[in-house]
């Protein structure tokens, strides 16, 4: 199965993805973790550019297509291979962020966003995309390091990224679940672990 997570900058992606992947790796599922940009040689290029060169002026527009190269990319060389094998993929972003982010947030139309994106990913979408949530100040201020570019896009896009996340959530119930990640990192795991068993249990998966 494919599993998505997701959400606002400092809400917690990488800590809980380490550990659910771990915690699938303890039950018997093989599992290929992967970001979103990255995981490519061309997509870490991409991730490079759209993230960390502040020198360039990169419109909305471009950065969308960007970002979804390097998802097609992703889907070809890492996610499709893998599903293919029986393996559980556990990815770090995918396409929900584009349409927040360029989208809900950017400014360009969020349904034309889907619909590139599954241009771009071949069709293949996760089975559950998880979003982290917390209220966005709370978030920028776990952020202690220099930010990328589109951190640095200041609070009021932050708070549009957020409520993107939560509309887009509304209108998918059945493929995004939100997760309330301003508690403590074992009470978050716990449901995001429930969320993936509910999934897998529902799919005959569940080992």
């Amino acid at each position: 199965m494919f599993f998505t997570i997701d959400g606002g900058d400092g809400t917690g992606k990488s800590t809980q993805i380490s550990l659910l992947s771990q915690w699938l790796r303890d039950r018997g599922q093989p599992v290929v973790t992967c970001r979103d940009p990255g995981s490519t040689r061309l997509g870490e290029a991409i991730r490079d550019l759209v993230l960390h060169r502040h020198d360039l002026a990169i419109t909305r527009r471009s950065e969308m297509l960007l970002y979804m190269a390097s998802r097609a990319q992703l889907v070809e060389e890492v996610i499709r291979p893998a599903l293919a094998r029986g393996e559980t993929v556990v990815c770090d972003r995918f396409l929900l962020a584009n349409v927040v982010y360029q989208g809900h947030a950017g400014g360009l139309a969020a349904e034309e966003l889907w619909e590139v994106g599954r241009i771009a990913t071949g069709g293949v979408l996760p089975d559950l995309t998880m979003v982290l949530d917390m209220p966005t100040e709370a978030a920028t201020a776990r952020l202690q390091r220099p930010l990328d570019r589109m951190e640095q896009q200041g609070a009021g896009f932050h708070v549009q990224v957020r409520d993107g996340f939560l509309k887009e959530a509304r209108r998918r119930p059945e493929q995004v679940v939100v997760i309330d990640a301003d508690r403590p990192i074992d009470v978050v795991q716990a449901d995001l672990r429930a969320a993936v068993e509910r999934s897998l249990s529902s799919s005959g998966e569940s080992p």
